[in-house]
């Protein structure tokens, strides 16, 4: 064979074994559609409550990153969202939902415990909520769905109002728009354990105050919050509604977390 057929006849089987070899060790597309299921958000807004890790039966929801190889004791703590404040994806299905103890003492300990059944394609937001029983080691729980429309206009902001304070009488959440000074109704009253509807608000910065029935002073407010286009928020109570320090952990507090 000639020195140029012979290189040529190398290059070929070379480029064959190469792309047989490609082919057989290339990365494979498993991509398809995405599981169906549920979603969902913890929160730890019981007062007192130690810092913990959710669950939906034995499945480990939360957790805090570690460096070391072992779980971290730290958890969700008082006033936290777990998962970043992101929504987590589940099967769904009827589940135990559970806050256990994070800490070394009483770990995996369940301070909450509520059945629930999670929709196919629903989005949902678990809270722990009211006092913590350090006796009992046990403190309330509710969920509620965060049902806002799929089909978003993006020239307003979506909101609406939870109640997570076991202490406080039903409230109507009020925002007050800085710049125009316009002032609405978040939904309507709402009572502990319960959410409102999600309201569209022009996009900006507005003040909000917690109002009871047939009250003028505000129960609890919150000055400077921004609302962009676009996005949907989860305004929420909680803390204990007879602390008046402006700086005690356990004050009345409006949590804002955002939806999407």
């Amino acid at each position: 064979m000639k020195p140029r057929a012979w290189i040529a006849a190398l290059l070929c089987a070379t480029m064959l074994f190469a792309c047989d070899a490609f082919e057989k060790n290339a990365v494979q597309d498993i991509a398809g559609p995405v599981p169906a299921g549920a979603q969902i958000k913890f929160f730890n807004f019981g007062v007192n409550a130690p810092a913990v890790n959710f669950y939906a039966d034995a499945r480990k929801m939360t957790a805090i990153n570690s460096a070391t190889e072992v779980e971290s004791n730290l958890g969700v703590a008082y006033g936290g969202v777990g998962a970043g404040g992101f929504y987590t994806a589940i099967a769904a299905g009827a589940y135990t939902l559970a806050g256990k103890i994070a800490a070394a003492t009483d770990k995996d300990l369940a301070i909450s415990n509520l059945p629930a059944t999670l929709a196919e394609g629903k989005r949902y937001s678990f809270y722990q909520s009211g006092f913590y029983d350090a006796t009992a080691k046990s403190v309330d729980a509710f969920i509620v769905e965060d049902a806002f429309a799929s089909q978003i206009d993006y020239a307003v902001a979506y909101v609406r109002f939870v109640h997570a304070i076991a202490n406080a009488n039903p409230m109507t959440l009020y925002a007050k728009n800085t710049s125009t000074g316009d002032s609405v109704a978040v939904g309507a009253e709402v009572s502990y354990k319960a959410a409102g509807a999600f309201t569209a608000l022009p996009p900006g910065v507005y003040d909000l105050r917690a109002r009871y029935a047939g009250v003028s002073t505000n129960a609890i407010s919150r000055t400077g919050v921004s609302f962009l286009a676009g996005r949907v928020y989860t305004i929420g109570a909680r803390g204990d509604i007879t602390v008046t320090s402006t700086t005690a952990t356990n004050r009345p507090i409006l949590d804002n977390t955002a939806n999407r």
